[in-house]
């Protein structure tokens, strides 16, 4: 029994010096975490870059449509910023609106409490402390009258220090809840402005694909000015998986790619355009999916993972990049915006992007890639039905 307890008593002293010791190895870590990060964010910006050098080497009709389509994206994104502040602004507007009408009820109870005080010290009448003093017969019953007298006084002032500080406090929260309204104005009307300056840079992007249409008189000239180059793509991924490589996981579902079959989540709500096999709108041969949207529309991650690319691509437009190791990656492109960055951790069903038409699509729709060591897989028998 007595060495159980020296034991433990050894434990006990022993854990916070091995918590100290662990503080400088996390701190250590995370460190080199982020360092690798960094690096890892640099490559591939390298790597973008590279890709944007190429696309401005083989024509303007792509660098056009580049530029279009990163005004939408800047455009959207914007919005959405603004969104999320009206969103936490009128949260705090209902919280504020909440306790003030806590504050009123409350107000209301000590009104009333104070109301009956006051209406008994009137009823006592003036010199109520002289008529109860003359009104006993016996010392004690003096002392014990003067000592309720006090008490009921102090009571009183307290309750009328209370009355006035919640009076106080109602105010401020009132004059809070103008000031909140209006700055949720002052956002409503930049949203509406920033709604504005979207619909203008998709009618301008709108008349830089026109241009580039009036540019090609058969499909075949088309598709060489904007249609993707596969081997580009495949240079691309290989690329990105070699960088990705060593960047440890930091997420909590560890679970291999491979078992995933069947499970996934789906990437957008919508009708199938063009399925795995099937001809895409331009003629092209789909290596994936064709998925009809709104523009606006939130497209999530199927699976968790890593975010390897997001930016443009000539052929895929906007497009976003997960690697979800084993060689296994996810492919997310035509966006209007995107919505992470490099090295930034996904969990299934996060949004990613937003459904748009970039890279001179005709309608507003998500083209989902599955891809395993580059090559395209068929996504159906993945995805839950």
């Amino acid at each position: 029994m007595i060495r159980t307890a020296a034991l433990l008593l050894m434990l006990a002293l022993a854990a916070p010096v091995a918590l100290a010791q662990g503080a400088p190895e996390r701190a250590q870590k995370e460190a080199a975490a982020q360092k690798r990060l960094d690096a890892l964010r640099a490559q591939i910006k390298a790597i973008a870059n590279e890709q944007r050098g190429l696309e401005s080497e083989r024509g303007d009709a792509a660098k056009a449509l580049r530029a279009a389509d990163g005004k939408v994206n800047e455009a959207v994104r914007a919005l959405r910023r603004t969104e999320a502040g009206i969103a936490t602004q009128e949260l705090e507007l209902q919280q504020l609106e909440a306790k003030k009408l806590a504050l009123e009820a409350g107000l209301s109870e000590q009104r009333e409490a104070l109301a009956a005080l006051v209406r008994s010290a009137y009823a006592l009448g003036r010199h109520e402390q002289l008529k109860l003093l003359l009104a006993q017969d016996r010392m004690s019953d003096l002392a014990r009258v003067l000592a309720y007298h006090r008490y009921f006084q102090a009571d009183r002032q307290q309750r009328i220090t209370g009355l006035l500080a919640e009076l106080r406090e109602l105010a401020a929260v009132a004059q809070q809840i103008v000031d909140q309204r209006q700055i949720l104005e002052a956002a409503r009307l930049q949203q509406q402005t920033e709604l504005d300056a979207l619909e203008a840079q998709r009618g301008e992007r709108a008349g830089v694909l026109a241009t580039v249409e009036a540019q090609f008189k058969d499909r075949a000239a088309r598709l060489a000015a904007l249609g993707r180059d596969e081997k580009a793509v495949l240079r691309l991924l290989e690329q990105l998986r070699d960088a990705v490589a060593d960047i440890p996981r930091q997420v909590d579902d560890n679970r291999p790619f491979a078992t995933r079959r069947g499970q996934l989540g789906r990437p957008l709500a919508g009708t199938a355009l063009a399925a795995f096999g099937g001809r895409l709108p331009d003629g092209r041969t789909s290596d994936g999916l064709l998925i009809a949207g709104t523009a606006g529309a939130e497209v999530r991650a199927v699976a968790p993972g890593r975010i390897a690319y997001s930016d443009w691509l000539k052929g895929y437009g906007l497009l976003t990049i997960v690697d979800h190791g084993d060689g296994w990656m996810s492919l997310y492109a035509f966006n209007d915006a995107l919505l992470k960055d490099v090295g930034d951790w996904v969990r299934s069903g996060e949004p990613l992007a937003t459904v748009g038409s970039s890279g001179g699509q005709g309608r507003p729709a998500l083209y989902f890639e599955l891809r395993r060591n580059g090559q395209p897989q068929d996504p159906k028998p993945w995805l839950r039905p």
